[in-house]
C-alpha cells in the first residue's frame, strides 16, 4: 500500500459537517483505508475575500488505487456532495486535494504531486504537521516546521471542531 495524504477544505454550506462527511465518503473508498485524521483550522480565504472564512484539515490514507484513480475517487466524492466551481478560489461546500502521493512526482494537464501550493499555505502545513510532526522532511528538502515558519498568512487557527475519529469511521487504527 502506499501513503497518500488528502487537504480538506469547506467553507460554506455548514463547513464543519462536510468536512465530516468527506471524511466518512474517504473512509470508504474501495482499496483505501483512512489511517489518521488531523485537527481542524480556519483561515482566510486564499482567493477573492468577500467569501467565508474556511474550515481545513487533512488525512492519511493507504491505498492500492494509482495516483490517478484516487484523484478521480477525490472529484467524484466532491462532485456527489454539490461542488460547483463558480470561480476561481471561491466558495465551495467541499475541497479535496491530493497533496502527497508516497513519493510519487508528477506533472499532467490533470494532476501534480506533490500539489503545487503544498509548501506555502499553513492551512495545508498544519494540518499536516499534525498527522506526521514538524520534522519530516517533504518532497523539497525541507522539514514542514521550517516551511511553516516561512508562511507569512498569521491567520491561521486550531478549531475546537471533532471530526470522525478513525474508531468511529469503523476501521482498525
Amino acid at each position: 500500500m502506499i501513503e497518500a495524504f488528502v487537504g480538506l477544505g469547506s467553507n460554506i454550506e455548514d463547513p464543519g459537517k462536510q468536512l465530516d462527511t468527506a471524511c466518512h465518503r474517504l473512509a470508504a473508498l474501495p482499496n483505501t483505508q483512512l489511517v489518521a485524521l488531523s485537527a481542524v483550522y480556519e483561515s482566510p480565504p486564499m482567493g477573492p475575500p468577500d467569501q467565508p472564512w474556511y474550515l481545513n484539515a487533512c488525512v492519511r490514507l493507504q491505498t492500492t488505487q494509482t495516483p490517478e484513480s484516487l484523484l478521480g475517487a477525490l472529484l467524484a466524492i466532491e462532485e456527489s456532495m454539490g461542488r460547483v466551481r463558480h470561480r476561481r478560489w471561491g466558495e465551495r461546500c467541499i475541497d479535496l486535494d491530493l497533496l502527497l502521493f508516497g513519493d510519487s512526482r508528477i506533472q499532467s494537464d490533470r494532476l501534480t504531486l506533490p500539489h503545487p501550493g503544498l509548501y506555502i499555505r499553513d492551512f495545508v502545513l498544519s494540518p499536516l504537521s499534525d498527522l506526521v510532526g514538524s520534522e519530516y522532511v517533504m518532497p523539497n528538502g525541507v522539514d514542514i516546521g521550517t516551511l511553516l515558519a516561512g508562511c507569512t498568512t498569521g491567520s491561521l487557527m486550531k478549531r475546537d471542531i471533532q471530526l470522525p475519529t478513525v474508531d468511529s469511521l469503523g476501521i482498525a487504527p
